[in-house]
């Protein structure tokens, strides 16, 4: 079982196999906060009556899980192994709205952390506070393809499933990469993936959302009903404006797709790179890649492409990368695959069956990892050889950029939430790492991230939040912001939802 397109690219590492312990019998409320993150905002303002657990517990059942619960020291854990020392009050598996709603009546108004839970990705760990209460949605992942093509999708599907569910009724849409990760919180982040280029972001794709809001009212965002609410939704983040149940996606028809991967010589980055740049920028809309910097001494080139057409357009473009890096790759593999296959290609996962790509919950083991990782938009061309000096010596670190452009650029920044859309690639920063060197991979990835800058990248990307990311409201949410914090305020007033990195912290 593959963890998704960091494993697949390589020098991510696929991550650990962890065997649980026993969870603790009680959880102290307000411990100290992660070394670089703020403390979740409201923490020690607790009032003095508790929630009413007991409540909850009569309409959920079993479906609450509590510390002493047997199921409680797997349900707490969020994927980043980094935040196991995050303990929360409880955990409700919701399997409806109406559950989503009961959470909140009970919880809200008592001074704990509240978030949803669709994947568990959330890079700080925000999706599994400490002391606060997880609304788990992944019971809520039923799929519906309907007849014209629209898919009305459970918040706590995963990508893997959505994507057996659209291929079996012979159509698609454009998301993540990682089969893991929820549909929520990549869509409502922005949904950078493989297809965007042709068929644009992921919150591009939603034609409506039914959301429980911070007054525990079920409300249908859609441009004709809350239509300030429904743009906030399309890349304003994970999180912020309340808990979406459903969604309603625009798909189309699922042609042929060619994948390929192309490893350079270490010593290249900086042909490679330097290539790669106006390559994808003017390549076919058809064209997605993705440039891989792999750091050590010296760093490493990958190239990954998605091309929406047949093995001999994708041959032509992909010469082309190559005769203008004027390097040869090691290895080439070009294939022509079906949307389902070429989506577990690109997620690692190729050669296992759908079930096979969730993750592993057998024994008590799951299979996550532990990483720190940060972000910057790329809008003008780069560096290269400035990108080879900063992976230089830094072996362990990653650096995927990913081609933006496209159909990602037909829209104005402020037509929906997400800001970038004149960025012609984002570029993540990441590093597998355990709990003992998570100090040494931060200040590794705070180093790159400046350096980047120096190099001219400006902006980054919600859904891979950073701790120490600079002026971070500005920067994940661009001209935006203001627009967004007024929704947040309308729609949640008293900050029921708010945490270190919302709209409403910023």
């Amino acid at each position: 079982m593959a963890i998704g397109r960091r494993g697949f690219l390589g020098a991510l590492g696929a991550g650990g196999a962890l065997a649980l312990a026993g969870g603790r019998e009680a959880v102290a409320y307000g411990g100290v906060p992660r070394p670089g993150v703020e403390a979740w905002p409201g923490r020690g303002r607790r009032a003095a009556v508790p929630p009413d657990w007991a409540a909850l517990r009569q309409r959920l059942g079993e479906r609450l899980v509590m510390p002493g619960d047997p199921d409680y020291p797997v349900q707490r854990l969020g994927f980043n192994e980094l935040h196991d020392d995050q303990y929360p009050a409880a955990v409700a598996r919701c399997a409806s709205a109406g559950d989503v709603q009961a959470c909140l009546e009970v919880a809200r108004g008592h001074g704990i952390p509240i978030a949803a839970r669709s994947g568990g990705h959330n890079y700080l760990g925000y999706s599994v506070p400490d002391g606060g209460l997880v609304m788990d949605l992944r019971l809520m992942a039923d799929i519906e393809v309907r007849p014209d093509g629209t898919a009305v999708v459970g918040a706590g599907a995963r990508l893997i499933e959505v994507y057996a569910a659209l291929a079996a009724a012979g159509r698609l849409m454009p998301a993540g990469s990682c089969p893991t990760v929820g549909v929520s919180g990549l869509t409502l982040g922005g949904g950078i993936g493989v297809l965007a280029r042709k068929y644009g972001l992921t919150c591009d794709r939603v034609a409506g959302a039914r959301v429980v809001t911070a007054d525990a009212c079920l409300r249908d965002a859609c441009e004709s009903s809350e239509p300030d609410l429904y743009w906030a939704l399309r890349g304003g983040g994970g999180g912020n404006f309340g808990v979406v149940t459903e969604f309603e996606f625009r798909t189309e028809p699922a042609p042929v797709l060619t994948v390929a991967s192309l490893t350079f010589p270490r010593g290249s980055v900086a042909d490679v790179l330097g290539a790669w740049q106006p390559w994808v920028a003017m390549a076919p809309f058809e064209m997605w890649a993705s440039c891989q910097v792999s750091g050590g001494t010296p760093p490493g080139a990958k190239v990954v492409a998605c091309w929406v057409g047949d093995k001999t357009g994708a041959d032509a473009q992909l010469d082309r990368l190559v005769a203008a890096a004027g390097v040869q790759p090691a290895t080439r593999s070009v294939r022509e695959l079906d949307y389902l296959n070429a989506m577990k290609y690109m997620a690692g996962c190729f050669t296992d069956t759908v079930e096979q790509c969730h993750p592993v919950w057998e024994g008590g083991v799951l299979q996550r990892t532990g990483f720190v990782a940060g972000s910057q938009m790329i809008g003008r061309p780069l560096d290269a050889a400035g990108v080879d000096a900063l992976a230089t010596g830094r072996p362990g670190v990653d650096l995927l950029f990913d081609s933006l452009g496209g159909a990602v650029a037909e829209l104005a920044p402020d037509a929906t939430a997400f800001p970038h859309r004149t960025a012609s690639a984002s570029v993540q920063i990441y590093i597998g790492t355990t709990a003992a060197g998570e100090e040494t991979a931060t200040e590794t990835v705070d180093a790159v991230r400046e350096g980047l800058v120096r190099l001219g990248t400006s902006g980054a990307y919600v859904n891979y939040l950073d701790a120490d990311q600079p002026d971070w409201g500005r920067e994940y949410y661009g001209l935006n912001l203001p627009r967004l914090k007024h929704v947040a305020r309308q729609y949640d007033p008293d900050g029921v939802f708010a945490f270190p990195r919302s709209v409403a912290s910023a």
